[in-house]
């Protein structure tokens, strides 16, 4: 029961995240600018460069395109989702060297939990019990 229940709060997460990183990409690559006044403390990090916010468009397109890639090619999975949990985890802590070198206030990884460093934390989530459930299995 406990393994069903943990199933389906995984694939949630996956389903989240995928719209997630789906929509916040497809908003930067359709209205940068509008993704730049409307995100919490992304216009304190600099003036709008709607090229830049469209290149990391592309790479939250590709995310979730990874997320989905995984569950349909389950034996691509980890390798396809770690690249996901990778990019997640350095966009993480360069927020974090943000705060470290006097950029940003601390007040920032508050600001930027729920959008960076929550996203960040549920992949390596992922890829770990992926990496957990495949070991089982394989045994």
């Amino acid at each position: 029961m406990a393994s069903s229940w943990a199933s389906r709060i995984g694939w949630g997460v996956v389903f989240v995240l995928t719209l997630l990183f789906g929509l916040n990409g497809s908003y930067m690559l359709v209205a940068p600018e509008a993704w730049y006044w409307l995100v919490p403390g992304v216009s304190d990090t600099g003036p709008f460069n709607q090229h830049f916010i469209r290149d990391i468009g592309f790479i939250y397109l590709l995310s979730a395109l990874g997320l989905v890639a995984g569950v349909w090619w389950p034996e691509q999975r980890m390798g396809l989702w770690s690249l996901v949990a990778g990019w997640q985890v350095l966009h993480a802590l360069f927020h974090i060297w943000e705060v470290v070198v006097g950029i940003c206030g601390p007040e920032a990884l508050a600001r930027d939990f729920l959008g960076v460093s929550l996203p960040a934390l549920l992949m390596l989530a992922l890829v770990y019990r992926h990496w957990r459930h495949s070991r089982v299995k394989a045994r």
